[in-house]
C-alpha cells in the first residue's frame, strides 16, 4: 500500500546531514543540494522545517568534557541558528522564500518564534526554519521538531537520515537487520527503536502526527517520499 500523501509537514533534519564529506562544520555544496530537493517540493507542501546543530556542537559531548548541561545546551541551541541561517542562504539564493524563527530571541538576525506569525508564513508559501530547539536545556531538535509539528498542526513530521528507515536493530551493524513498512508508536517506545528520542515520540503519538523516516543523502528522495513513493518507514497510531 502506498504512504499517504501529506499537505502541510515538518522536515527535521540532524546537523550531521549538512557536513557531507567532512568531520564537523558545514558542507556548501551538502546544503545547496538539499536546498534543491525542498525548492522542488515547497510548490506543492506547506513546509517547515528544524534543524540539528550536532555538526558544531552536541551539548551532551560537551557535557561529558566537563561543560555545564545547561550551558552546553544553550551553545547548541546557538548552533542550530548558524545551520538555520546557512539553509536560509542556500534556499533563498535559488528563489525559495524563508524566514527563521528563533526560540531564543536575535532579532539582528532572525525573527522570534511566534506560532501565529509562523502559520502565515507557511500559507503564503514561504519555508519557515525554526531555530534554537525550544529555547530551553534539557530538550533535543527532536523535541522541539515534534512541538512546533503540533503547534503548526502538521499532518506528518518527516526526518532526513541517513538511513531509509527503522529497522529492528542498527543496520550498520547487523546486516539483516529487518526494515519496518510501517510501526507503531508504542513499539517504537516499547522496544527503543531511537526513531527519535523518547519525549518526541510520545509527542508525535499524543497528537497523532505521523513520523515518516527515510534518507534525505539520497538525491531526489525527498521528493519520492513526500509523494508516497520511496523507501521509508512510517511510525503512527495503531498496532
Amino acid at each position: 500500500m502506498p504512504r499517504p500523501r501529506f499537505k502541510r509537514v515538518l522536515l527535521k533534519l540532524s546537523g550531521e546531514v549538512l557536513m557531507g564529506p567532512s568531520q564537523f562544520g558545514i558542507d556548501p555544496d551538502t546544503v545547496a543540494r538539499i536546498a534543491e530537493e525542498i525548492a522542488g517540493v515547497a510548490k506543492d507542501h506547506e513546509l517547515c522545517m528544524v534543524v540539528g546543530g550536532g555538526n558544531i556542537f552536541r551539548g551532551l559531548a560537551g557535557a561529558a568534557k566537563g561543560f555545564d548541561r545547561a550551558s552546553a545546551d544553550y551553545m547548541g541551541m546557538l548552533a542550530t541558528v548558524m545551520n538555520a541561517l546557512a539553509m536560509q542562504n542556500a534556499l533563498e539564493k535559488i528563489g525559495v522564500d524563508t524566514r527563521v524563527q528563533s526560540a531564543i530571541p536575535m532579532a539582528t538576525v532572525s525573527e522570534p518564534y511566534i506560532r501565529r506569525r509562523a502559520v502565515r508564513h507557511m500559507e503564503k508559501g514561504r519555508v519557515v526554519i525554526f531555530a534554537a530547539g525550544t529555547g530551553n536545556p534539557f530538550f533535543t531538535t527532536d523535541t522541539a521538531a515534534a512541538l512546533r509539528a503540533a503547534e503548526m498542526g502538521c499532518e506528518a513530521l518527516f526526518k532526513g537520515t541517513s538511513v531509509d528507515g527503522v529497522y529492528d536493530a542498527d543496520p550498520k551493524k547487523v546486516p539483516d537487520a529487518k526494515r519496518y513498512e510501517s510501526v507503531s508508536f508504542n513499539k517504537v517506545l516499547s522496544d527503543d527503536l531511537r526513531v527519535m528520542d523518547a519525549s518526541a515520540v510520545a509527542l508525535c503519538r499524543d497528537n497523532n502526527i505521523p513520523i515518516v523516516v527515510f534518507n534525505i543523502r539520497e538525491r531526489g528522495n525527498l521528493a519520492k517520499v513526500l509523494g508516497g513513493e520511496g523507501t521509508a518507514t512510517i511510525v503512527q497510531n495503531g498496532e
